[in-house]
């Protein structure tokens, strides 16, 4: 039995053939986006006006009191954030202004504990805690199916490398030493 692969625009549905040119859309940025950056693919006349459509845009961020501390980063049209520089022409404006450098990179990434369910069983370079091991081998469903939808691979307690790891019993090793069910 073979297998056959279908691929359709997520714009329109159209079946692409073989022949098609599929144009890959990566969305940055959407009122409607959630969970960072998303690829949609599509056909070669269907993103051809996508440059016609797009704006001058300005983005900038507004460092005040009503932020929490945070920025809040704002876009519009480069017309209307031209049309606030009263005095001086806005392009004069950004050629004389003061430059802004971008916040240094953090050295250090954030420590993540895989000792808890939501980072149990996940690929890492380090040892593999008593706690993790113990979450992975007790909760084994439960992390599999975050793994499986994150995209990476699952604990298979057959899998020798994986049995040491977190700890699976021999038993778990063998199917023939596994008890028959009733």
């Amino acid at each position: 039995m073979g297998k056959k692969t279908i691929h359709v625009s997520d714009f329109s549905g159209t079946v692409l053939r073989p022949d098609d040119e599929v144009v890959r859309v990566v969305v940055l940025e959407h009122p409607d986006l959630v969970a960072g950056p998303v690829r949609l693919d599509a056909t070669t006349a269907e993103v051809e006006s996508i440059d016609d459509a797009s704006l001058d845009v300005a983005v900038v961020e507004i460092h005040d009191r009503h932020g929490g501390g945070e920025p809040r980063r704002v876009v519009l049209t480069a017309s209307e954030f031209d049309a606030m520089a009263t005095d001086v022409p806005m392009a004069q404006l950004l050629r004389t202004a003061e430059r802004v450098r971008p916040p240094k990179a953090r050295k250090t990434a954030e420590k993540v504990d895989y000792g808890t369910i939501e980072h149990a069983g996940r690929p890492h370079r380090g040892r593999v805690t008593e706690e993790e091991a113990r979450l992975v081998r007790e909760r084994l469903d439960e992390v599999n199916k975050r793994l499986a939808e994150a995209g990476l691979r699952q604990v298979d307690p057959a899998d020798p490398e994986h049995a040491a790891r977190y700890g699976f019993p021999p038993a778990a090793l063998d199917p023939a030493a596994r008890p028959a069910e009733a």
